[in-house]
């Protein structure tokens, strides 16, 4: 997907709002574990339910690949039909991949090539060789882990390190350096709602790339900060909500629930636009 057909499908919607699909057979509602595909049928319920109002849906593999090969098909079956139904609407793989070259060019293949997703989560950890295959295709984008919102984030990516203006923080670094490898049309970078006395540096730094901001709702970050703190001219986030509008309801009617979450937020989001 195309920088400008993201751009004009938030301004379309007035929301800038990704829901992660991190389906837990744990989590979703009984009867849906009486299909012989559970996973897909309940994604299928959210996405028909929050399209209106989402501009980006976000699988977090672990969730389908702890169910083995049944998880990777109900992968597959839901990215066909996101590209068949909602072939507008930006998908992402949040993979957190990142290898040597040769590996990490068929892991691209993978998520570009076979799955058709628009962008993949990377990890930056082993350099610019590991992140460049994800780069060469075209219309397609790689989200660099940046600044995230765990808790043990801290344990590297905010330590200084030795550079030439001086002591940086890692992911600082990080993001200086892969910007010489990539452009605001092909590289986004993930950082955490929850490092919001960061924010506002990192738009400084990145002032054209997009950011993928999660840790807004169920892990305590303000809507408000991320917007005022990481804003640019065309918003250029993408603030992801999980749990929190997914697992809204319970029972049969429960997509009347999910499709009120995502209402809610993206009528605040709508507010800032």
């Amino acid at each position: 997907m195309k920088r400008t057909e993201l751009v004009r499908q938030i301004r379309q919607k007035k929301s800038f709002l990704c829901v992660g699909l991190d389906t837990d057979l744990e989590k979703i509602p009984e009867h849906f574990l009486d299909y012989s595909d559970p996973i897909f049928e309940f994604n299928k319920c959210v996405i028909d339910a929050t399209a209106a109002y989402t501009v980006a849906y976000k699988p977090n593999l672990a969730f389908y690949e702890a169910y083995g090969l049944e998880g990777w098909e109900s992968l597959q079956r839901t990215m066909d039909y996101l590209n068949e139904k909602y072939p507008q609407i930006f998908t992402i793989a949040d993979a957190k991949r990142g290898d040597i070259g040769n590996t990490s060019s068929r892991y691209a293949e993978a998520f570009f090539g076979r799955m058709d997703f628009d962008a993949v989560t990377v990890a930056p950890y082993m350099g610019e060789d590991s992140v460049r295959p994800f780069l060469e295709y075209e219309g397609k984008w790689v989200i660099l882990l940046a600044l995230t919102s765990n808790k043990g984030s801290l344990d590297f990516q905010t330590q200084m390190i030795s550079d030439e203006g001086g002591p940086t923080p890692l992911y600082e670094r990080v993001i200086r350096r892969s910007m010489e490898w990539g452009t605001p049309s092909n590289l986004m970078y993930v950082v955490g709602a929850t490092r919001e006395e960061y924010l506002t540096h990192i738009r400084e730094i990145a002032p054209e790339h997009f950011l993928l901001v999660p840790g807004v709702g169920a892990q305590g970050g303000s809507m408000e900060k991320v917007v005022q703190g990481a804003g640019n001219k065309e918003l250029g986030l993408l603030v992801n909500s999980s749990r929190g509008i997914i697992y809204a309801g319970q029972g049969k009617d429960f997509q009347r629930d999910v499709e009120n979450a995502a209402r809610l937020m993206q009528a605040e989001m709508s507010s800032y636009l």
